[in-house]
């Protein structure tokens, strides 16, 4: 018997006009947590959908407990033991919790679903996971971090032999992420091989066992966690050393170019004010669920606005759509960038230029639709064969930087970013960070959301932080403290 559960051998992937995977290796131990690392678009995404038959390689071997195999489509690879937890959730919102967790395998009676069973197997999965959601509660109805929860229990209830999991933590409070760690650990004791994707070093040190680094679509090499470190893999990765995550640069600060008063939008957002300056990076700061979101989709027009104020440059204005927002030179880069980020069906020059259509007249000028989403594809350093791709074929990292290119084509005056890097690897954070200090430093305001609290205090000039729907604090850089910021962030 070999050592090993799994081993992918000389993979290529070609598609039209690029070569996605260049001949890499993937040898994967049985009760053993193996990080699959490289930048976006290195190709960690395609050999993965090629183990699961997404895709279908253009050439080379899989061998999957003992035996040489070629699954035709996820499905085959779910009934043979191998379940994926996808970085993009797709879930049913309109069809409840249990119905999405046992979709296509539904327990029945004859040719009935048996609701009841399905209920009952449903609250004995989440028992044994520790989730307390109710099954019965609409799939649409939950937060992003309790969608990806119960996307973790659909694939542990395949019992698999070799769970995938690509970037489980992105939407993850602390506290669930350590829950869905003793989930991997359990796992770990019963025989179950899992493949973790992330780009947070953290987490790859603190529950993988070895790590495969892919780079450009090439095998770079395989380590195991005790014997290398976080610059040693990063350098590996991007093939360079990356010093600078944070670049901050001290910018002059102006006057306040925009002011909240007093917003309420549903029970999220409870009558939440502050400003903005010109130049300034104003970080956001809160656990999942303290409205932080909520807030800036309710300023942009995507939320009705109770009550309260919103002013730019001293008058008062009137946002009752995204449209309205975009008029006053108001830039939104949201968190969920599948869900009202990204057109997949629609190319890089569509899903570019789709916030600035006037811009380009009617009919529509072809040409410089070209060369502004040139401009920023070279711009943003964006990782792609053509701008007639379809940005769905492009990785998570990449469809960031071609919305990024969309608000810098709107020129505004204020950009609004909810979680930039969420689900990109560090070169590509390095570069989004450089960039959202140069736009501080051209005079742009910069609105700032993330989770990752090294994020926040590493590039914002204040801090605004949340609980519950309200601002618990604001703080100026030379006040930013973990143990404060965490208190504030707890309602304390």
């Amino acid at each position: 018997m070999s050592e090993y559960i799994l081993e992918m051998l000389d993979i290529v992937k070609e598609f039209p006009g690029v070569r996605a995977l260049k001949g890499v290796q993937l040898k994967i131990r049985p009760g053993t947590v193996h990080a699959l690392m490289g930048e976006n678009g290195a190709g960690k995404s395609t050999i993965m959908k090629c183990l699961m038959g997404v895709y279908h390689r253009t050439s080379g071997t899989i061998i999957y407990d003992g035996k040489e195999v070629d699954f035709p489509g996820p499905l085959q690879a779910m009934e043979a033991g191998i379940a994926m937890i996808h970085q993009e959730l797709s879930p049913v919102p309109e069809r409840s919790v249990k119905e999405n967790v046992w979709l296509g395998r539904e327990p029945r009676k004859g040719l009935v679903v048996d609701h009841k069973k399905m209920r009952e197997d449903t609250i004995e999965l989440f028992k044994k996971i520790g989730l307390n959601v109710d099954p019965d509660e609409k799939m649409g109805n939950l937060t992003i971090s309790q969608m990806q929860m119960v996307e973790i229990c659909k694939a542990v209830s395949y019992d698999p032999k070799i769970l995938i999991l690509d970037e489980p933590t992105s939407s993850l409070t602390e506290t669930e992420v350590e829950h869905l760690f003793e989930i991997i650990r359990n796992l770990k004791k019963t025989g179950c091989a899992m493949i973790y994707i992330s780009h947070k070093m953290a987490e790859i040190f603190q529950i993988c066992d070895e790590m495969t680094t892919f780079r450009d679509g090439e095998y770079v090499g395989h380590d195991f966690a005790k014997d290398t470190n976080v610059d040693k893999l990063i350098a590996r990765m991007v093939g360079r050393e990356v010093k600078n995550m944070f670049p901050k640069v001290e910018c002059p600060i102006g006057e306040v170019v925009f002011k909240a008063e007093g917003l309420s939008s549903g029970r999220m957002v409870k009558n939440v004010s502050f400003d903005l300056r010109k130049g300034e990076i104003l970080g956001f700061a809160g656990l999942v669920g303290a409205g932080r979101t909520e807030t800036m989709e309710t300023i942009f027009g995507m939320r009705h606005l109770d009550s309260g104020k919103i002013f730019k440059d001293g008058v008062e204005i009137n946002i009752k759509c995204p449209a309205d927002a975009i008029k006053n030179r108001i830039g939104f880069l949201t968190e969920d960038r599948r869900g009202n980020g990204i057109v997949p069906v629609r190319n890089i020059k569509d899903n570019t230029v789709l916030a600035n259509l006037p811009a380009y007249g009617t009919p529509l000028n072809h040409k410089k639709i070209s060369e502004d989403t040139d401009k920023y594809v070279k711009l943003l350093n964006t990782k792609t064969p053509s701008t007639d791709q379809l940005i769905m074929n492009l990785s998570g990292g990449n469809q960031q930087k071609v919305l990024v290119g969309r608000w810098l084509l709107t020129n505004p005056d204020i950009l609004i970013v909810d979680e930039p890097t969420r689900g990109i690897d560090v070169g590509a954070k390095s570069e989004i960070h450089s960039l959202i200090t140069k736009l501080a430093g051209e005079g742009k305001s910069i609105i700032m959301i993330s989770s990752e609290l090294p994020e926040v205090k590493g590039m914002a000039d204040r801090m605004v932080v949340m609980y519950e729907g309200e601002v618990t604090a604001i703080l100026d850089r030379k006040d930013f403290d973990d143990e404060l910021i965490l208190k504030h962030a707890h309602g304390e």
